[in-house]
């Protein structure tokens, strides 16, 4: 696991659950169809897993 994510939201987290909408926020998005490039590494893996129905991820 090296290189970088790159992770768009696609879906909104008005309707998800507190801690999902935390989530989105601690990975740096912030409005719909926001990309950010995040490190490859096992904590960013774990944030998407847990936000995986609102999130777009591509490996760069």
């Amino acid at each position: 696991m090296a290189g970088k994510l790159r992770i768009t939201l696609v879906k909104s987290p008005i309707g998800a659950i507190p801690k999902q909408r935390k989530t989105v926020e601690a990975l740096g998005l912030k409005k719909m169809h926001m990309t950010v490039e995040q490190p490859d590494n096992d904590a960013i893996r774990g944030m998407i897993w847990q936000v995986k129905h609102l999130v777009k991820v591509e490996e760069i």
